[in-house]
């Protein structure tokens, strides 16, 4: 099966999410895969100079299986706001349609909105099966609030032109469908986990020691992008001032983002030095051995934030089956999907997440929320998830013909 991915965000860049998991897997079993691309901070590249970003293509790429062989197209566009969205129109257009004559793919598989849209319409033109594959809710990520109604009614159009609508859990299903998809081609394959990776018997003694961490202290763990409404600000602020009462936990943040700088004043002027362990990034294979040393996972996002309504990010699946506690806001998306006494403990806001977890702690009730949590997953292997996919794939391929 040969696949054509197009998305609008980085695949090489950011922590793997579930299409880098699915497609490495896809690739290994032996499907022929190419993904169109876009650099989404392109403005950070200071390496790259003139109006122009160029043309990229990088091959023999893998983000979670080093036996996965995936070719990545990155098409031109003007580096000036506004007008990189114009040109990302054109580029992408002229990409997709030569990836079609050239590769000839069975199925087109897209994740971004405008250029899921051109897909969709050269896919209708081609005759060639056209799924969308929905993990986020895509336009209200668009940085520039303007854009964002506009972005809506993209994703309506591609999904008024798509085949078959996939999504990850119930509540974004809920959103395709609200959106215009039809209900009857809209389905739910779940996020995966690699279980034999995210295994709660691995040894912590290393990383425990290489960050100089006791046993008898509480590894508190967030790990991807640090967002300002993330809640790790408050967070480390509450334990700033709260330090000698919680001298017994540390906060560990694996990764980097919008808010890491301010992560650093908060440790200088609040004294964390000990109590604040900022990582930067990581390499993904070492995330497990981090989260084996996890007492309590974190996710304690702002509970009006638009852009965490809808979502469930697929680190909840790992936390819980590193049969960890999970601590995070009481979402809509992440309720939806894991409802209650399933490993998660719902917070209103940052400032609790403290005194929640000494309630834990006192309570003697940890192992129960956490063998709940790893229970609830435990049918969630990435092995099931992708024959799943493969399946779905190969049926509406048959259907098409």
């Amino acid at each position: 099966m040969k696949i054509l991915v197009i998305q609008e965000s980085d695949w090489l860049e950011r922590n793997p999410h579930q299409q880098h998991h699915l497609m490495d897997r896809m690739n290994v079993k032996g499907h022929d895969i190419k993904v169109i691309d876009y650099p989404i901070d392109w403005n950070k590249d200071k390496e790259k100079k003139g109006l122009i970003y160029p043309r990229e293509v990088y091959d023999n790429v893998y983000k979670v299986d080093n036996r996965a062989s995936i070719q990545v197209i990155r098409p031109s566009f003007i580096k000036i706001p506004v007008l990189n969205y114009l040109s990302l129109y054109f580029s992408h257009k002229k990409e997709i349609e030569k990836e079609v004559n050239d590769f000839q793919p069975d199925v087109i598989v897209a994740l971004g909105l405008l250029n899921a849209y051109i897909g969709s319409k050269i896919a209708k033109k081609h005759k060639i099966p056209f799924l969308y594959y929905l993990i986020d809710v895509l336009y209200r990520l668009i940085p520039e609030k303007v854009f964002q109604y506009f972005g809506k009614m993209i994703n309506k159009k591609a999904i008024a032109n798509s085949d078959m609508v996939i999504t990850i859990n119930q509540r974004l299903k809920e959103l395709a469908i609200e959106l215009g998809s039809d209900e009857d081609n809209t389905l739910v394959i779940d996020a995966g986990i690699d279980l034999n990776q995210f295994n709660p018997a691995l040894d912590d003694s290393n990383i425990r020691g290489e960050y100089d961490i006791s046993k008898e202290e509480y590894v508190l763990f967030f790990m991807g992008w640090i967002y300002d409404f993330a809640g790790m600000k408050e967070l480390a602020i509450e334990l700033g001032k709260n330090k000698d009462k919680f001298k017994h936990m540390k906060i560990i943040l694996v990764g980097d983002g919008d808010a890491y700088e301010d992560m650093i004043k908060i440790k200088k002027e609040h004294n964390l030095r000990n109590q604040l362990i900022l990582t930067g990034k990581q390499p993904y294979t070492k995330i497990p051995e981090f989260l084996a040393m996890a007492d309590f996972c974190l996710l304690p996002a702002y509970k009006d934030e638009e852009i965490m309504q809808d979502i469930v990010p697929i680190k909840l699946y790992e936390y819980l089956a590193m049969k960890k506690v999970v601590l995070a806001t009481n979402l809509p998306g992440i309720f939806r999907e894991f409802g209650e006494n399933n490993g998660i403990v719902y917070i209103n806001e940052a400032k609790e997440v403290l005194n929640i977890i000494q309630q834990i702690i006192d309570n003697n009730n940890y192992e129960d929320i956490a063998n709940a949590g790893r229970d609830f997953v435990k049918s969630n292997d990435w092995e099931n998830i992708t024959n799943n996919f493969e399946k779905t794939l190969r049926n509406l391929i048959k259907e098409y013909k």
